[in-house]
Protein backbone atom coordinates (compact mmCIF):
# COMPACT_ATOMS: atom_id res chain seq x y z
CA UNK A 1 0.00 0.00 0.00
CA UNK A 2 1.39 3.54 -0.95
CA UNK A 3 0.44 7.06 0.49
CA UNK A 4 2.13 9.90 -2.07
CA UNK A 5 3.07 13.17 -1.04
CA UNK A 6 2.61 16.67 -2.58
CA UNK A 7 6.34 16.39 -3.26
CA UNK A 8 7.04 14.47 -6.78
CA UNK A 9 8.77 11.13 -7.01
CA UNK A 10 8.47 10.38 -2.64
CA UNK A 11 6.03 7.76 -1.52
CA UNK A 12 5.41 6.14 2.07
CA UNK A 13 5.27 2.42 1.97
CA UNK A 14 3.80 1.12 5.46
CA UNK A 15 5.68 -2.07 5.83
CA UNK A 16 4.05 -4.98 7.47
CA UNK A 17 6.01 -6.76 10.20
CA UNK A 18 9.01 -8.30 9.30
CA UNK A 19 9.69 -6.32 6.55
CA UNK A 20 12.58 -4.43 6.16
CA UNK A 21 12.58 -1.19 5.52
CA UNK A 22 15.20 1.93 4.95
CA UNK A 23 13.73 5.58 6.00
CA UNK A 24 14.13 8.55 3.64
CA UNK A 25 12.93 11.87 4.90
CA UNK A 26 11.57 14.43 2.53
CA UNK A 27 13.81 17.85 2.33
CA UNK A 28 10.73 19.88 1.22
CA UNK A 29 9.11 21.38 4.40
CA UNK A 30 5.89 21.15 2.75
CA UNK A 31 6.12 17.09 2.92
CA UNK A 32 8.58 16.67 5.94
CA UNK A 33 7.66 12.51 5.72
CA UNK A 34 9.10 9.44 6.03
CA UNK A 35 9.77 7.40 2.88
CA UNK A 36 10.38 3.57 3.57
CA UNK A 37 11.70 1.78 1.07
CA UNK A 38 11.45 -2.12 1.43
CA UNK A 39 14.04 -4.82 0.76
CA UNK A 40 13.54 -8.04 2.18
CA UNK A 41 13.77 -9.95 5.16
CA UNK A 42 13.42 -7.42 8.65
CA UNK A 43 16.79 -7.03 10.84
CA UNK A 44 15.05 -5.25 12.89
CA UNK A 45 12.20 -3.38 12.10
CA UNK A 46 10.20 -6.90 12.28
CA UNK A 47 10.60 -6.55 15.87
CA UNK A 48 9.23 -2.80 16.40
CA UNK A 49 5.74 -4.05 17.13
CA UNK A 50 7.17 -6.96 19.34
CA UNK A 51 6.52 -7.03 23.69
CA UNK A 52 9.21 -6.68 25.70
CA UNK A 53 9.03 -9.80 27.37
CA UNK A 54 7.01 -12.98 26.32
CA UNK A 55 6.17 -16.38 27.73
CA UNK A 56 9.01 -18.20 28.63
CA UNK A 57 10.81 -19.88 25.43
CA UNK A 58 8.61 -18.27 22.72
CA UNK A 59 11.31 -15.69 21.31
CA UNK A 60 14.30 -18.37 21.08
CA UNK A 61 11.65 -21.12 19.23
CA UNK A 62 10.88 -17.74 17.12
CA UNK A 63 14.80 -17.32 16.05
CA UNK A 64 15.13 -20.94 15.40
CA UNK A 65 12.19 -21.20 13.38
CA UNK A 66 13.56 -18.45 11.38
CA UNK A 67 16.82 -19.30 10.80
CA UNK A 68 16.00 -22.42 10.86
CA UNK A 69 15.31 -22.65 6.48
CA UNK A 70 18.62 -20.81 5.99
CA UNK A 71 21.05 -23.38 7.81
CA UNK A 72 21.76 -25.57 4.63
CA UNK A 73 22.26 -22.06 2.40
CA UNK A 74 24.37 -20.95 5.27
CA UNK A 75 27.21 -23.12 4.22
CA UNK A 76 26.90 -23.01 0.99
CA UNK A 77 27.00 -19.35 0.11
CA UNK A 78 30.35 -18.76 2.30
CA UNK A 79 32.04 -20.90 -0.64
CA UNK A 80 33.39 -18.18 -2.68
CA UNK A 81 36.30 -16.26 -3.23
CA UNK A 82 34.90 -13.40 -0.70
CA UNK A 83 34.64 -15.99 1.80
CA UNK A 84 38.33 -17.09 1.82
CA UNK A 85 39.56 -13.07 1.78
CA UNK A 86 36.94 -12.35 4.26
CA UNK A 87 38.41 -15.65 6.28
CA UNK A 88 41.86 -15.29 6.02
CA UNK A 89 41.36 -11.28 7.25
CA UNK A 90 39.28 -11.70 10.10
CA UNK A 91 41.84 -14.64 11.21
CA UNK A 92 44.42 -12.28 12.12
CA UNK A 93 41.92 -9.94 12.51
CA UNK A 94 40.81 -11.87 15.79
CA UNK A 95 44.11 -13.82 16.23
CA UNK A 96 45.51 -9.97 17.08
CA UNK A 97 42.81 -8.89 19.86
CA UNK A 98 43.38 -12.45 21.40
CA UNK A 99 47.18 -11.96 21.94
CA UNK A 100 46.40 -8.48 22.32
CA UNK A 101 43.70 -9.21 25.08
CA UNK A 102 45.36 -12.31 26.18
CA UNK A 103 48.08 -10.02 27.95
CA UNK A 104 46.51 -7.53 28.88
CA UNK A 105 44.03 -9.62 30.24
CA UNK A 106 47.21 -11.60 31.96
CA UNK A 107 48.29 -8.06 33.67
CA UNK A 108 45.14 -7.53 35.02
CA UNK A 109 44.33 -10.80 36.44
CA UNK A 110 47.78 -11.44 38.19
CA UNK A 111 48.88 -13.71 35.72
CA UNK A 112 45.80 -16.10 36.01
CA UNK A 113 44.25 -15.62 33.49
CA UNK A 114 46.55 -14.89 29.53
CA UNK A 115 47.10 -15.66 26.23
CA UNK A 116 46.55 -19.04 26.15
CA UNK A 117 43.23 -18.90 28.07
CA UNK A 118 41.91 -15.97 25.11
CA UNK A 119 42.98 -18.07 22.08
CA UNK A 120 41.53 -21.44 23.33
CA UNK A 121 38.33 -19.10 24.06
CA UNK A 122 38.21 -17.31 21.08
CA UNK A 123 38.73 -20.48 19.36
CA UNK A 124 36.16 -22.65 20.73
CA UNK A 125 33.03 -20.10 21.14
CA UNK A 126 33.61 -18.91 17.72
CA UNK A 127 33.27 -21.58 16.25
CA UNK A 128 29.93 -22.78 18.28
CA UNK A 129 28.67 -19.39 18.40
CA UNK A 130 28.84 -19.20 14.30
CA UNK A 131 27.27 -23.00 14.24
CA UNK A 132 24.46 -22.17 16.33
CA UNK A 133 23.67 -18.32 16.86
CA UNK A 134 20.72 -16.73 15.18
CA UNK A 135 23.78 -13.86 13.87
CA UNK A 136 26.48 -15.79 12.40
CA UNK A 137 28.48 -12.43 10.77
CA UNK A 138 28.44 -11.22 14.61
CA UNK A 139 31.86 -12.49 15.86
CA UNK A 140 32.11 -12.93 19.70
CA UNK A 141 35.31 -11.67 21.02
CA UNK A 142 36.81 -9.91 24.21
CA UNK A 143 36.36 -6.32 24.65
CA UNK A 144 37.88 -3.46 26.20
CA UNK A 145 34.75 -2.85 28.50
CA UNK A 146 34.71 -7.00 29.69
CA UNK A 147 38.48 -6.41 30.16
CA UNK A 148 38.19 -3.75 32.52
CA UNK A 149 35.23 -5.62 34.67
CA UNK A 150 37.23 -8.13 35.08
CA UNK A 151 40.15 -6.12 36.38
CA UNK A 152 37.67 -4.31 38.65
CA UNK A 153 36.60 -8.36 40.01
CA UNK A 154 40.41 -9.10 40.55
CA UNK A 155 40.69 -6.02 42.49
CA UNK A 156 38.25 -6.86 44.71
CA UNK A 157 38.68 -10.41 45.47
CA UNK A 158 42.23 -8.75 46.47
CA UNK A 159 40.42 -6.50 48.72
CA UNK A 160 38.35 -9.51 50.34
CA UNK A 161 40.71 -12.10 50.25
CA UNK A 162 39.15 -14.58 48.31
CA UNK A 163 40.63 -16.44 45.21
CA UNK A 164 40.00 -14.92 41.97
CA UNK A 165 39.32 -17.92 39.66
CA UNK A 166 36.60 -19.14 41.80
CA UNK A 167 35.00 -16.15 42.57
CA UNK A 168 35.28 -14.84 38.57
CA UNK A 169 33.47 -18.80 38.06
CA UNK A 170 30.68 -18.15 40.43
CA UNK A 171 30.21 -14.82 39.26
CA UNK A 172 30.22 -15.78 35.60
CA UNK A 173 27.74 -18.86 36.35
CA UNK A 174 25.17 -16.32 37.82
CA UNK A 175 25.27 -13.89 35.09
CA UNK A 176 24.97 -17.15 32.80
CA UNK A 177 22.00 -17.67 34.71
CA UNK A 178 20.58 -13.75 34.25
CA UNK A 179 21.06 -14.09 30.73
CA UNK A 180 19.38 -17.56 30.27
CA UNK A 181 16.74 -15.86 32.00
CA UNK A 182 16.55 -13.01 29.39
CA UNK A 183 16.75 -14.98 26.44
CA UNK A 184 13.66 -17.40 27.56
CA UNK A 185 11.69 -14.11 28.56
CA UNK A 186 12.74 -12.59 25.04
CA UNK A 187 13.98 -9.50 27.04
CA UNK A 188 16.43 -8.56 23.99
CA UNK A 189 13.45 -6.96 22.83
CA UNK A 190 14.14 -4.31 25.44
CA UNK A 191 16.75 -2.72 22.84
CA UNK A 192 14.48 -1.87 20.48
CA UNK A 193 14.00 1.26 22.62
CA UNK A 194 17.89 1.62 21.69
CA UNK A 195 18.52 4.93 18.98
CA UNK A 196 21.21 5.35 16.91
CA UNK A 197 22.10 7.37 19.53
CA UNK A 198 23.60 4.45 21.71
CA UNK A 199 24.41 3.04 18.92
CA UNK A 200 26.96 5.81 17.39
CA UNK A 201 28.32 6.21 21.34
CA UNK A 202 29.28 2.18 21.65
CA UNK A 203 30.69 1.75 18.35
CA UNK A 204 32.77 4.93 18.48
CA UNK A 205 34.07 3.82 21.77
CA UNK A 206 35.12 0.50 21.19
CA UNK A 207 36.79 1.76 18.05
CA UNK A 208 38.75 4.08 20.30
CA UNK A 209 39.69 1.26 22.27
CA UNK A 210 41.38 -0.15 19.15
CA UNK A 211 43.09 2.60 18.24
CA UNK A 212 43.91 3.74 21.12
CA UNK A 213 45.61 0.53 22.40
CA UNK A 214 47.56 0.50 19.04
CA UNK A 215 49.11 4.10 19.41
CA UNK A 216 49.95 2.67 23.37
CA UNK A 217 51.55 -0.04 22.08
CA UNK A 218 53.78 2.11 19.75
CA UNK A 219 54.16 5.02 22.07
CA UNK A 220 55.03 2.44 24.85
CA UNK A 221 58.36 2.10 22.31
CA UNK A 222 59.82 5.55 22.49
CA UNK A 223 59.28 5.82 26.11
CA UNK A 224 60.87 2.77 26.97
CA UNK A 225 65.13 3.22 26.36
CA UNK A 226 65.70 -0.50 26.34
CA UNK A 227 64.08 -0.89 23.03
CA UNK A 228 66.09 1.66 21.18
CA UNK A 229 64.90 4.37 18.54
CA UNK A 230 65.63 2.29 15.79
CA UNK A 231 63.56 -0.62 16.86
CA UNK A 232 60.25 2.04 17.88
CA UNK A 233 61.14 3.72 14.49
CA UNK A 234 61.06 0.44 12.35
CA UNK A 235 57.77 -0.32 14.24
CA UNK A 236 56.02 2.86 13.01
CA UNK A 237 57.04 2.23 9.70
CA UNK A 238 55.87 -1.78 9.79
CA UNK A 239 52.68 -0.59 11.34
CA UNK A 240 51.64 2.35 9.12
CA UNK A 241 52.45 0.41 6.34
CA UNK A 242 50.26 -2.63 7.30
CA UNK A 243 47.10 0.59 7.30
CA UNK A 244 49.04 1.50 4.43
CA UNK A 245 48.77 -0.95 2.17
CA UNK A 246 45.07 -2.19 3.72
CA UNK A 247 43.47 0.81 2.77
CA UNK A 248 44.59 1.64 -0.22
CA UNK A 249 44.01 -2.08 -1.29
CA UNK A 250 40.40 -1.51 0.18
CA UNK A 251 39.61 1.83 -1.88
CA UNK A 252 40.94 -0.23 -4.99
CA UNK A 253 37.50 -1.43 -6.05
CA UNK A 254 36.76 2.18 -6.64
CA UNK A 255 39.67 2.66 -8.96
CA UNK A 256 40.12 2.79 -13.23
CA UNK A 257 42.21 -0.42 -12.88
CA UNK A 258 42.00 -4.06 -14.24
CA UNK A 259 38.32 -4.67 -14.99
CA UNK A 260 35.53 -5.09 -11.77
CA UNK A 261 36.54 -9.00 -10.61
CA UNK A 262 40.09 -7.76 -10.47
CA UNK A 263 39.50 -5.22 -8.55
CA UNK A 264 37.07 -6.03 -6.35
CA UNK A 265 39.31 -9.29 -5.21
CA UNK A 266 42.36 -7.36 -4.76
CA UNK A 267 40.35 -5.25 -2.48
CA UNK A 268 39.26 -8.12 -0.82
CA UNK A 269 42.18 -9.59 0.17
CA UNK A 270 43.62 -6.09 1.52
CA UNK A 271 44.30 -6.75 4.86
CA UNK A 272 45.79 -10.09 3.80
CA UNK A 273 48.01 -8.33 1.58
CA UNK A 274 48.91 -5.76 3.61
CA UNK A 275 49.96 -8.29 6.55
CA UNK A 276 51.92 -10.16 4.34
CA UNK A 277 54.06 -6.95 2.82
CA UNK A 278 54.73 -5.33 6.12
CA UNK A 279 55.79 -8.79 7.46
CA UNK A 280 58.38 -9.05 4.50
CA UNK A 281 59.14 -5.34 4.98
CA UNK A 282 60.34 -5.87 8.40
CA UNK A 283 61.71 -9.02 7.88
CA UNK A 284 64.08 -7.52 4.92
CA UNK A 285 64.90 -4.02 6.74
CA UNK A 286 65.68 -6.20 10.08
CA UNK A 287 68.34 -8.25 8.14
CA UNK A 288 69.76 -5.75 6.40
CA UNK A 289 70.13 -3.43 10.07
CA UNK A 290 70.16 -6.04 12.37
CA UNK A 291 67.54 -4.57 14.53
CA UNK A 292 65.15 -7.14 16.49
CA UNK A 293 61.25 -6.33 16.35
CA UNK A 294 59.03 -7.51 19.03
CA UNK A 295 57.38 -10.36 17.35
CA UNK A 296 53.76 -11.83 18.47
CA UNK A 297 53.70 -13.62 21.82
CA UNK A 298 52.43 -16.76 21.60
CA UNK A 299 52.34 -18.97 24.30
CA UNK A 300 54.75 -21.89 23.00
CA UNK A 301 52.71 -24.42 25.61
CA UNK A 302 49.29 -25.21 25.42
CA UNK A 303 48.30 -25.26 29.34
CA UNK A 304 47.07 -23.21 31.64
CA UNK A 305 48.94 -19.99 32.11
CA UNK A 306 49.86 -20.71 36.19
CA UNK A 307 50.20 -24.69 37.17
CA UNK A 308 46.48 -25.66 37.75
CA UNK A 309 43.66 -28.03 36.48
CA UNK A 310 41.60 -26.77 34.30
CA UNK A 311 38.60 -26.88 35.95
CA UNK A 312 38.23 -24.09 38.64
CA UNK A 313 37.40 -25.54 42.10
CA UNK A 314 34.31 -23.72 42.91
CA UNK A 315 33.57 -24.99 46.40
CA UNK A 316 37.18 -23.48 47.02
CA UNK A 317 35.14 -20.09 48.53
CA UNK A 318 33.01 -19.71 51.63
CA UNK A 319 29.19 -20.25 50.65
CA UNK A 320 28.73 -16.56 51.89
CA UNK A 321 31.29 -15.33 48.75
CA UNK A 322 28.89 -17.68 46.02
CA UNK A 323 25.70 -15.56 47.16
CA UNK A 324 27.65 -12.13 47.17
CA UNK A 325 28.97 -13.17 43.98
CA UNK A 326 25.55 -12.73 42.50
CA UNK A 327 26.07 -8.89 42.86
CA UNK A 328 29.00 -8.53 40.35
CA UNK A 329 27.28 -10.79 38.62
CA UNK A 330 24.21 -8.52 37.32
CA UNK A 331 27.48 -6.44 36.71
CA UNK A 332 28.67 -8.73 34.09
CA UNK A 333 24.81 -9.47 32.91
CA UNK A 334 24.23 -5.88 31.98
CA UNK A 335 27.07 -5.27 30.39
CA UNK A 336 27.02 -8.84 28.17
CA UNK A 337 23.66 -7.93 27.38
CA UNK A 338 23.97 -4.39 26.13
CA UNK A 339 27.61 -5.11 24.39
CA UNK A 340 25.78 -7.91 22.57
CA UNK A 341 22.58 -6.66 21.58
CA UNK A 342 23.86 -3.36 20.64
CA UNK A 343 26.63 -5.16 18.58
CA UNK A 344 24.05 -7.80 16.89
CA UNK A 345 21.80 -4.26 16.13
CA UNK A 346 24.47 -2.61 14.53
CA UNK A 347 24.94 -6.12 12.42
CA UNK A 348 21.26 -6.26 12.02
CA UNK A 349 20.64 -2.71 11.15
CA UNK A 350 18.05 -1.94 7.50
CA UNK A 351 21.15 -0.38 5.82
CA UNK A 352 22.90 -3.54 5.84
CA UNK A 353 20.20 -5.06 4.12
CA UNK A 354 20.31 -8.39 5.63
CA UNK A 355 17.58 -11.44 3.88
CA UNK A 356 17.92 -13.91 6.57
CA UNK A 357 16.59 -12.62 9.32
CA UNK A 358 17.69 -12.10 13.34
CA UNK A 359 18.06 -13.92 16.60
CA UNK A 360 18.50 -11.71 19.06
CA UNK A 361 17.11 -14.12 21.78
CA UNK A 362 18.85 -17.54 20.10
CA UNK A 363 22.12 -15.23 20.60
CA UNK A 364 21.58 -14.76 24.14
CA UNK A 365 20.98 -18.43 24.62
CA UNK A 366 24.19 -19.19 23.08
CA UNK A 367 25.89 -16.54 25.10
CA UNK A 368 24.53 -17.65 28.28
CA UNK A 369 25.93 -21.13 27.82
CA UNK A 370 29.27 -19.83 26.01
CA UNK A 371 29.59 -17.46 29.75
CA UNK A 372 28.68 -20.80 31.66
CA UNK A 373 31.88 -22.86 30.43
CA UNK A 374 34.17 -19.62 30.33
CA UNK A 375 33.72 -19.13 33.71
CA UNK A 376 33.87 -22.82 35.13
CA UNK A 377 36.97 -23.41 32.53
CA UNK A 378 38.72 -20.17 33.88
CA UNK A 379 38.19 -18.53 30.66
CA UNK A 380 37.38 -15.05 29.61
CA UNK A 381 34.56 -13.97 29.23
CA UNK A 382 33.61 -13.43 25.24
CA UNK A 383 30.92 -11.40 23.82
CA UNK A 384 29.86 -9.35 20.46
CA UNK A 385 32.71 -8.22 19.77
CA UNK A 386 31.74 -4.40 17.92
CA UNK A 387 35.04 -3.67 15.79
CA UNK A 388 35.70 -7.30 14.65
CA UNK A 389 31.49 -8.04 13.81
CA UNK A 390 31.35 -5.00 11.55
CA UNK A 391 34.45 -5.89 10.26
CA UNK A 392 33.42 -9.16 9.05
CA UNK A 393 29.87 -7.16 7.78
CA UNK A 394 31.78 -5.57 5.64
CA UNK A 395 34.61 -8.07 4.42
CA UNK A 396 30.82 -9.80 3.37
CA UNK A 397 29.11 -6.74 1.53
CA UNK A 398 28.73 -6.07 -2.16
CA UNK A 399 28.88 -2.14 -1.86
CA UNK A 400 27.28 0.35 -4.47
CA UNK A 401 27.09 4.17 -4.64
CA UNK A 402 24.56 5.80 -2.14
CA UNK A 403 21.63 7.49 -3.06
CA UNK A 404 22.51 10.69 -1.43
CA UNK A 405 25.52 10.60 -4.15
CA UNK A 406 27.97 11.28 -0.58
CA UNK A 407 29.89 7.73 -0.41
CA UNK A 408 28.65 3.94 -0.60
CA UNK A 409 26.40 1.62 0.71
CA UNK A 410 25.75 -1.76 1.05
CA UNK A 411 24.06 -3.25 -1.56
CA UNK A 412 23.78 -6.82 -0.79
CA UNK A 413 25.82 -9.46 2.17
CA UNK A 414 27.01 -12.62 1.98
CA UNK A 415 25.32 -14.08 4.84
CA UNK A 416 26.90 -17.47 5.95
CA UNK A 417 28.11 -19.30 8.82
CA UNK A 418 30.98 -20.87 6.83
CA UNK A 419 33.42 -17.60 7.29
CA UNK A 420 32.44 -17.39 10.98
CA UNK A 421 33.50 -21.12 12.10
CA UNK A 422 36.36 -20.60 9.42
CA UNK A 423 38.31 -18.35 11.32
CA UNK A 424 37.82 -19.69 14.82
CA UNK A 425 38.94 -23.37 13.64
CA UNK A 426 42.01 -21.60 12.13
CA UNK A 427 43.15 -19.96 15.16
CA UNK A 428 42.39 -23.51 17.15
CA UNK A 429 44.66 -25.19 14.65
CA UNK A 430 46.93 -22.11 15.18
CA UNK A 431 47.20 -22.65 18.61
CA UNK A 432 47.60 -26.40 18.72
CA UNK A 433 49.92 -26.39 15.69
CA UNK A 434 51.72 -23.51 13.77
CA UNK A 435 52.66 -21.35 17.14
CA UNK A 436 56.26 -21.16 16.18
CA UNK A 437 55.53 -19.62 12.91
CA UNK A 438 53.14 -16.96 14.57
CA UNK A 439 55.87 -16.08 16.72
CA UNK A 440 57.67 -15.13 13.40
CA UNK A 441 54.92 -11.65 13.01
CA UNK A 442 56.49 -8.86 14.26
CA UNK A 443 53.75 -7.51 16.73
CA UNK A 444 53.70 -4.18 15.05
CA UNK A 445 52.47 -5.48 11.81
CA UNK A 446 49.28 -6.70 14.07
CA UNK A 447 49.47 -3.04 15.60
CA UNK A 448 48.62 -1.96 12.33
CA UNK A 449 45.99 -4.43 11.37
CA UNK A 450 44.26 -3.01 15.26
CA UNK A 451 44.56 0.68 13.62
CA UNK A 452 43.37 -0.89 10.35
CA UNK A 453 40.16 -2.53 12.07
CA UNK A 454 39.25 0.55 14.46
CA UNK A 455 39.20 3.10 11.65
CA UNK A 456 37.36 0.92 9.01
CA UNK A 457 35.13 0.91 12.18
CA UNK A 458 34.93 4.46 12.18
CA UNK A 459 33.85 4.84 8.86
CA UNK A 460 29.78 5.34 8.03
CA UNK A 461 29.43 6.43 11.64
CA UNK A 462 27.34 9.49 11.77
CA UNK A 463 28.43 10.32 14.83
CA UNK A 464 32.08 11.02 13.96
CA UNK A 465 31.52 12.47 10.61
CA UNK A 466 29.26 15.34 12.43
CA UNK A 467 32.43 15.48 15.18
CA UNK A 468 34.07 16.26 11.66
CA UNK A 469 31.24 18.47 9.94
CA UNK A 470 32.00 20.98 13.65
CA UNK A 471 35.21 21.77 11.86
CA UNK A 472 34.22 22.62 8.48
CA UNK A 473 34.03 25.89 6.63
CA UNK A 474 30.30 26.82 6.82
CA UNK A 475 30.44 27.25 2.75
CA UNK A 476 31.67 23.97 2.16
CA UNK A 477 29.61 22.00 4.33
CA UNK A 478 28.13 18.87 2.15
CA UNK A 479 24.40 18.84 1.66
CA UNK A 480 22.54 16.56 3.80
CA UNK A 481 19.34 16.00 6.05
CA UNK A 482 21.22 17.19 9.09
CA UNK A 483 22.76 20.11 7.26
CA UNK A 484 19.60 21.28 5.44
CA UNK A 485 16.69 20.12 6.86
CA UNK A 486 17.30 21.07 10.41
CA UNK A 487 19.78 24.13 12.03
CA UNK A 488 23.22 23.30 11.84
CA UNK A 489 23.17 24.47 15.44
CA UNK A 490 21.14 21.90 16.10
CA UNK A 491 23.35 18.89 14.76
CA UNK A 492 26.35 20.45 16.88
CA UNK A 493 24.20 20.49 20.06
CA UNK A 494 23.37 16.75 19.33
CA UNK A 495 26.79 15.90 18.47
CA UNK A 496 28.60 17.97 21.72
CA UNK A 497 26.20 15.69 23.84
CA UNK A 498 27.69 12.33 21.97
CA UNK A 499 30.93 13.41 22.60
CA UNK A 500 30.40 14.33 26.42
CA UNK A 501 28.89 10.89 26.84
CA UNK A 502 31.58 8.56 24.92
CA UNK A 503 34.56 10.85 27.07
CA UNK A 504 32.40 10.01 29.90
CA UNK A 505 32.44 5.96 29.42
CA UNK A 506 35.99 6.46 28.61
CA UNK A 507 37.06 7.87 31.51
CA UNK A 508 34.79 5.59 33.78
CA UNK A 509 36.10 2.72 31.80
CA UNK A 510 39.54 3.47 33.05
CA UNK A 511 38.98 4.42 36.69
CA UNK A 512 38.91 2.72 39.65
CA UNK A 513 35.37 2.77 39.38
CA UNK A 514 35.50 0.64 36.17
CA UNK A 515 32.82 -2.49 37.57
CA UNK A 516 30.20 0.54 37.31
CA UNK A 517 30.66 0.54 33.73
CA UNK A 518 28.19 -1.38 32.69
CA UNK A 519 25.61 1.31 34.54
CA UNK A 520 26.72 4.21 31.54
CA UNK A 521 25.71 1.91 28.71
CA UNK A 522 22.34 1.30 30.22
CA UNK A 523 22.21 4.67 30.98
CA UNK A 524 22.39 5.78 27.27
CA UNK A 525 18.99 4.56 26.36
CA UNK A 526 17.52 6.86 29.21
CA UNK A 527 19.50 10.24 28.54
CA UNK A 528 18.43 9.79 24.74
CA UNK A 529 14.52 9.72 25.87
CA UNK A 530 15.48 12.21 27.78
CA UNK A 531 16.45 14.56 24.91
CA UNK A 532 12.96 14.32 23.77
CA UNK A 533 11.03 14.13 27.14
CA UNK A 534 12.96 17.39 27.85
CA UNK A 535 12.26 19.05 24.60
CA UNK A 536 15.82 19.55 24.12
CA UNK A 537 15.03 19.26 20.38
CA UNK A 538 12.06 18.94 18.16
CA UNK A 539 11.12 15.52 17.03
CA UNK A 540 11.73 16.56 13.85
CA UNK A 541 15.27 17.22 14.74
CA UNK A 542 15.09 14.20 15.99
CA UNK A 543 14.13 12.54 13.32
CA UNK A 544 16.78 13.41 11.44
CA UNK A 545 20.13 13.16 13.94
CA UNK A 546 18.78 10.00 15.05
CA UNK A 547 16.25 8.42 13.04
CA UNK A 548 16.73 5.36 10.61
CA UNK A 549 19.96 5.92 8.45
CA UNK A 550 19.44 5.95 4.55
Amino acid sequence: MYQTCATPNVQIRRPEVGIRCTSILSKRKSCRKRTTVCQGGSAQQGRKGSKVFQPLGVGIVEDVKRKAPWFTSDFKDGINLRGVASTFFLFFGCLAPAVAFGGMMSLATGGLIGAVEMILATAGCGCVYALTSGQPITIVGSTGPVLALTSALYKMCLTYSLPFLPMYAWVGLWSSGMLMLCALTSTSNAVKLLTKFTDEVFSALIAAIFIAEALKDSLSLYLHAESGAEVALLSTLVSLTTLFVATTLANFRRSPFFNKKVRNTVADFAPTIGIVIATLVSMVVSNRFAINLPMLAVPMEFAPSVPRAWVVNLFSVPLWARWAAAVPGVMVTVLLFFDQNITTRLVNSSENRLKKGHGYHLDMAVLSVLTAYCSVFGLPWLVAATVRSVNHLKSLSVMGPSPTGVGERIESVMENRLTGFSIHFLIGISLMFARSLLSMIPLAVLMGLFLYLGVSAIKGNSFLERVGLMMHDPELVPQLPHTTDIKISSTHKFTLIQIVALLAMYQVKNSKVGILFPVLIALLGPVRTGLEKMHVFTKEELHVLDGEAL
